[in-house]
């Protein structure tokens, strides 16, 4: 018994002894990697963290097209930069040095970015040069790091910026398509946890990454670039604060063209980080007063109740007095007995003010509403802006007048090409698209066009809208936009532009103004339909300004689609 009592004992104590030296070794372990060590693995840590934060998919690319093939406009690719891990680096003097004669930048400037990091890791420089990589290698450096981020990559640079967006540098798109589609472009994101074992090696991670899907756009672009070059040379030409040129096929709702001036290249989107501003698409986040390419929306309603007609007459007397109020008509023009059809082709303001009259205000709103100008268009791009135009539907008679020739009232030059979709396309309103396909991993998808509102006007109506807007440019003010051997219809608009839209806390208007001219043709079996609007160019009207440039743009698209004329010169007769 004495002897059994005596080996138990052993065996306790042999027990007891071999767990305490296990446990001596894990809290030595402990020790050394919380105290020791502790800063090492906390930066390590910390690094990952901030420098790979999520797995995210191969990013979908986005193309434009022209006739015959698809071209690519955003893609991604990888790009080198260098980084410091602060606890490794030695001589942080001598580092800033080495990296000043690289970089060409300030030995303080860096030094300073070293000493007040709060992170283990600092990036140095993105985008790394190849000779500054070699640099970099040659140097050997201890505690500076070579890798690769993916980066998007925009091929044609400039053109189609304000469509397009761009991609930020955490992986987020901003603007344009790049932010409207940013999850679907993106792909399924995985969020990467570090993970530790006991001792605190990093456990193997394992990463999905899932591809982004393709978009192809309904952009062309060849229109694309010639349109952007015809506000380049309005810039220099003309001296536009900015501009826009749309272009659509009426009949499909798709967006051929959306230039806005100035642009911007997606690639140093940081190059701008002082003026934000110019990411805007001005398309549609901007709101303008359209003038009087907003009187054939007028006279439609108008016509389309059976108010007026196209040989309805009225006395102009230069001015239509209402309350205290005197609307004028451009230059204080009296033009005397007139017709509707004349009030187009002439742009008298207070020929619209009478076609709204006899429309009736309530009739007015509603066809405003029809028209689709009291909401979004709904197109695919991120930020897209409307006005209610809460000051029109008060129902003050002076804010309905001077709405009738398009000042007063609020809109985005997209809302304003939409509505002449129904003007173009017998009565029916478009649903605007800038997308033409969608490829994702389970198949492609195509946008198919759509009737947005039927009917808004009678195909009656809309014909005779036609009639008037072809003798706009026949005989009237539209002449500068016409092309011997087509039927064009459209109108021109010189607006002034409110001093609250130029950022001045003042009522009123200023002496800056927005002219435009909006089109289409072949004006009766129409396939392009263009809007040109220029910021405050250096010409009195739209006519000297607007539209020459239209001319070259539809003669353009003429050749390029190889679109037959409606006439000879020889057999030519006017509607």
């Amino acid at each position: 018994m004495w002897l059994k009592n005596k080996l138990q004992n052993w065996r306790y104590w042999i027990g007891f002894f071999v767990l305490l030296v296990i446990w001596s070794g894990i809290i030595a372990r402990l020790v050394y990697l919380q105290i020791q060590k502790g800063e090492f693995y906390k930066a390590l840590a910390k690094g990952q963290q901030e420098i790979i934060k999520e797995a995210i998919g191969e990013r979908g690319k986005i193309y434009l097209h022209d006739k015959e093939n698809i071209i690519l406009a955003a893609t991604n690719k990888k790009e080198p930069f260098c980084y410091l891990s602060l606890k490794v680096i030695n001589n942080k003097e001598e580092v800033a040095q080495k990296l000043s004669s690289v970089f060409n930048i300030p030995k303080a400037e860096i030094l300073n970015k070293i000493e007040n990091s709060d992170s283990y890791f600092l990036v140095v420089k993105r985008n790394l040069k190849p000779e500054e990589v070699k640099k970099l290698q040659d140097l050997n450096i201890k505690g500076l790091y070579l890798d690769y981020e993916e980066k998007r990559f925009y091929p044609l640079e400039e053109v189609g910026s304000d469509v397009l967006g761009f991609v930020n540098a955490q992986g987020k798109g901003n603007y344009g398509i790049e932010g409207y589609f940013d999850a679907l472009l993106s792909g399924k994101e995985k969020l990467i946890k570090e993970k530790y074992n006991f001792f605190g090696r990093i456990a193997e991670i394992n990463l999905e990454k899932l591809k982004g899907s393709d978009i192809i756009l309904s952009i062309d672009k060849s229109i694309q670039e010639f349109s952007e070059k015809l506000l380049e040379d309005a810039s220099k030409d003309l001296d536009i604060s900015s501009g826009q040129i749309i272009v659509v096929n009426p009949k499909t709702g798709k967006i051929l063209a959306m230039a806005d001036w100035p642009p911007f290249d997606p690639n140093q989107y940081n190059d701008y980080a002082n003026d934000p501003a110019i990411f805007l698409n001005r398309a549609v986040q901007t709101l303008y007063e359209p003038g009087s390419t907003f009187k054939p929306i007028t006279m439609s309603a108008a016509i389309n109740e059976g108010k007026v007609k196209p040989d309805t007459t009225y006395e102009d007397k230069g001015y239509v007095k209402i309350g205290g109020r005197t609307i004028y008509n451009y230059n204080q023009r009296v033009w005397g007995k007139r017709t509707m059809k004349q009030v187009l082709q002439y742009s008298i303001n207070t020929g619209a003010v009478f076609a709204e009259k006899q429309l009736g205000h309530q009739l007015f709103l509603k066809y405003l509403d029809r028209f689709g100008f009291f909401e979004k268009t709904g197109i695919e791009l991120e930020g897209e802006i409307f006005s209610t135009n809460q000051e029109l539907k008060k129902g003050y008679e002076i804010n309905f007048a001077t709405a009738a020739f398009g000042q007063g009232i609020e809109l985005t030059p997209l809302g304003l090409l939409r509505a002449y979709t129904a003007l173009a396309n017998n009565g029916n309103l478009m649903k605007l698209s800038i997308v033409d396909r969608i490829i994702e991993e389970d198949g492609e998808k195509v946008i198919e066009p759509k009737i947005e509102k039927r009917k808004i006007i009678s195909e009656e109506t809309a014909k005779e809208i036609t009639k008037m807007l072809v003798s706009v440019v026949e005989e009237g003010y539209g002449k500068r936009a016409g092309i011997n051997g087509y039927y064009i219809a459209g109108k021109t608009g010189t607006s002034q532009i409110p001093f609250a839209s130029l950022g001045i806390n003042k009522k009123g208007y200023s002496d800056e103004t927005w002219q435009s001219f909006i089109g289409y043709f072949p004006a009766f079996d129409p396939k392009i339909l263009i809007l040109v609007k220029l910021d405050n160019p250096k010409t009195k009207t739209a006519e000297y300004s607007a539209c020459p440039i239209f001319r070259k743009l539809a003669q353009y698209i003429i050749n390029y689609y190889k679109i037959p004329p409606d006439y000879s010169l020889e057999e030519k007769t006017v509607p």
